[in-house]
């Protein structure tokens, strides 16, 4: 696949499973972070939130993963997260064992409280 130019061009160009499962998981992000927004970042789509990315996801030939980008959120999660955890800073899901929103969003809370902790002590 040539580089995404936008998200839109990004999930235009998967499969019919994939696409459907990160358009969910899209809508699942921006509800759970309504300000964050929309960029390719290392050639997937993410979420920034101000100056710092938030989440990332991507599709591949077997499944879907969400990268948290914090090693940290996963561990503070990994109780609801320990199915999906795949090596240190991924979660992967499946047609037959998507994420469940509560998990997507229990992350992306995570990671706006540790963003906002970073911006709090950049400020001291």
């Amino acid at each position: 696949m040539a580089k995404p130019k936008s998200v839109d061009e990004y999930l235009d160009s998967l499969p019919d499973w994939s696409r459907a499962a990160l358009q969910k998981l899209r809508k699942q992000i921006q509800s759970a972070a309504p300000h964050a927004t929309e960029t390719i970042s290392y050639q997937m789509p993410a979420f920034r939130d101000g100056d710092r990315l938030l989440v990332s996801y991507a599709a591949f030939k077997d499944h879907c993963s969400l990268f948290p980008m914090s090693k940290a959120a996963i561990k503070t999660n990994l109780e609801q997260l320990q199915p999906f955890v795949s090596g240190e800073g991924t979660l992967r899901f499946t047609r037959e064992r998507p994420l469940p929103a509560a998990v997507v969003k229990r992350i992306v809370k995570t990671r706006l409280e540790e963003n906002e902790e970073r911006r709090r002590r950049k400020r001291r």
